[in-house]
């Protein structure tokens, strides 16, 4: 599993949109400079977080796009998921029920269930929070929003 430059922008968006949290909605391009991302592609990445309740967002001269909730209620895979789809190594994890004709019988299956979970485990235990601290703690104090 690889997971796209769709995500991973996604994640360092959410993370830039929650270390410059000051209540002020921050504009695309301003975001796309911090980040070295298009203006183009981030409008796309932004979109989906918008739609996913992720982001607010305010039209016009004063508007720009702002984090929904408090950056310890998003995990890393929440984000994932949302611009990733489906974060299981293997086809036939991808829904809750295995439609796979040679489920009970594929010896591998268990295997592919485990890196499921440890990717599930990992994702799901890193707090946009997490990252702000761990960004602060790296930057000290020198680090101005």
């Amino acid at each position: 599993m690889k997971i796209s430059t769709k995500g991973r922008y996604a994640v360092r968006v959410m993370l830039d949109l929650a270390a410059h949290n000051t209540g002020e909605y921050i504009t695309v391009k301003t975001i796309a400079e911090r980040q070295d991302i298009s203006e183009k592609y981030l409008e796309q990445i932004i979109s989906v977080l918008n739609k996913g309740g992720f982001v607010r967002s305010v039209r016009g001269a004063q508007g720009g796009y702002r984090i929904a909730k408090e950056p310890s209620d998003y995990t890393v895979g929440s984000i994932l998921r949302l611009t990733e789809g489906s974060l299981a190594p293997v086809a036939c994890l991808d829904s809750a029920e295995n439609e796979c004709e040679r489920c009970d019988t594929c010896e591998t299956l268990d295997v592919w269930r485990q890196l499921a979970d440890a990717i599930n485990r990992v994702v799901d235990g890193v707090t946009l929070q997490d990252l702000l601290d761990r960004q602060n703690s790296r930057l000290g104090d020198s680090y101005i929003i």
